[in-house]
């Protein structure tokens, strides 16, 4: 039985559900439940705090975790990302009075203030500088006013929160974060229930990024039609009743799809059709 951590609450817990869902995995009717077997799958899903599931697959109790990447860093755990899941994106940056620093070589002997510890004193080390870390567990924006630190170290994701307490972003970001499904360090990479499950992820991330096109087309077109139309390995061509057309049959990526569409209807395309991918396998 495969164990799975899950996050139980936070920006993570619904869209991580959702693609668990889509991936034919059961999962909780009440958020009250904290653990589930999918006896169908042979999966065991435990939900978690977020910012503890990296800690439970590092040490073997649980055999995978969808946590966020900064948590994962945060936590120091001796876990893994395997595979990005593309929600819950956010961007990690310093941020300070207008003219209190540049770039992270300015921080020299500064205070920092952040409720991501371990990310930021890594971040710090990497560049060689020598600064205080002040962990603070939310609203990290009022430690300047209030003295604590001379800058900031947050999840920045319009920045008007920033704006309003007077400060302002500096230097480059220090990580850019998103879901990620983690395991841990040095477990084994051929586990056959841990490989179907990432399969499973990287089938609804796909369905999720492309659609099917359908269309037909001249013979004479078809070369240039093909080259609008790739697919992933090469498109599905057959032949139609009437002598001299064919149909195609090709993935696309769905941001593209209705320009896709335009430049084959250009070119003589016709009958073009999209319709969304629910599952699949690469």
């Amino acid at each position: 039985m495969l164990r799975i951590a899950v996050p139980n609450k936070g920006s993570l817990s619904g869209p991580a559900a959702d693609m668990l869902h889509e991936a034919g995995y059961r999962q909780r009717r009440e958020s009250k439940e904290l653990r589930i077997v999918d006896p169908g799958n042979e999966v065991e899903f435990f939900y978690l705090r977020p910012r503890d599931i990296a800690i439970y697959v590092s040490s073997g109790k649980l055999d995978i975790g969808i946590t966020g990447r900064d948590l994962l860093v945060d936590s120091g755990a001796e876990a893994e990302e395997i595979l990005p899941l593309g929600f819950a994106r956010s961007t990690f940056r310093y941020a300070g009075r207008p003219g209190a620093a540049t770039g992270v070589e300015d921080l020299k002997g500064k205070t920092v203030a952040t409720s991501y510890e371990g990310i930021v004193a890594r971040h710090l080390a990497d560049h060689g500088i020598d600064a205080s870390v002040v962990h603070l567990d939310g609203a990290v924006e009022t430690a300047i006013e209030l003295g604590v630190a001379e800058v900031i170290a947050d999840v920045v994701e319009t920045g008007t929160s920033l704006r309003n307490a007077g400060l302002e972003v500096f230097g480059e970001p220090i990580m850019k974060s998103e879901a990620v499904v983690i395991r841990r360090t040095g477990a084994d990479t051929e586990d056959a229930k841990a490989q179907q499950f990432l399969r499973r992820l990287q089938g609804v991330l796909v369905a999720r990024t492309y659609v099917m096109m359908d269309y037909d087309c001249r013979v004479e077109q078809l070369e240039k039609a093909v080259a609008l139309t790739p697919g992933l390995e090469s498109p599905t061509i057959s032949p139609l009743h009437n002598e001299g057309w064919v149909a195609v049959r090709a993935m696309v990526p769905a941001r593209d799809a209705q320009r896709i569409m335009d430049d084959l209807y250009e070119i003589g395309a016709r009958a073009i059709l999209t319709t969304a991918i629910h599952a699949c396998r690469l």
